[in-house]
């Protein structure tokens, strides 16, 4: 395989070409499973990179030098300001295809208030949803959902041994 060449190298992600390949190298980040009483916490934000809101779960990247623990604790204490138990469920590949970044999903219990500065930059509402309605409105264009909150939701609903999430309730 050729090596790669460096078009951009930036604070969050590079981009490089091997060979015929456009690869985004792209911090790891974490994402957080919140429940409560049938319902997950969502974090609602502006997103300009799709011109759009989202409904997310407490998500965001890995800082340099932590772990994707400690960088759930930090991300949901920033966000949410809570703190708790974190359970590792499972991780993937956002878009293997041209990018390496991997999520890294956890679940939080037990929780407590916590106080975190949230990001200069970030501009969020709590939201505690039910997760199949989050799911229906998502597959009727209601409104944008990420693939943490993909993840979490079918996470949720699978756990729960609903074999179809997405039928109405």
């Amino acid at each position: 395989m050729p090596e790669r060449q460096y078009l951009y190298k930036g604070r969050i992600l590079n981009l490089a070409l091997q060979g015929s390949y456009e690869i985004v190298e792209h911090a790891h980040a974490v994402a957080i499973l919140v429940e409560r009483e049938g319902q997950i916490l969502f974090v609602r934000q502006y997103r300009p990179a799709i011109g759009s809101e989202t409904l997310e779960i407490p998500a965001g990247l890995i800082d340099p030098g932590e772990t994707p623990e400690q960088a759930a604790r930090r991300e949901l204490a920033e966000e949410a300001q809570l703190t708790g138990e974190l359970e590792y469920l499972t991780s993937f590949y956002v878009s293997p295809g041209f990018c390496d970044e991997k999520l890294y999903v956890f679940r939080a219990t037990n929780l407590r208030a916590a106080f975190a500065q949230p990001d200069d930059d970030e501009d969020i509402t709590i939201e505690w949803r039910n997760p199949r309605q989050v799911l229906r409105e998502a597959r009727d264009g209601q409104v944008q959902i990420s693939a943490s909150a993909m993840a979490g939701i079918l996470f949720y609903l699978s756990e729960r041994g609903l074999e179809s999430p997405v039928v109405d309730a």
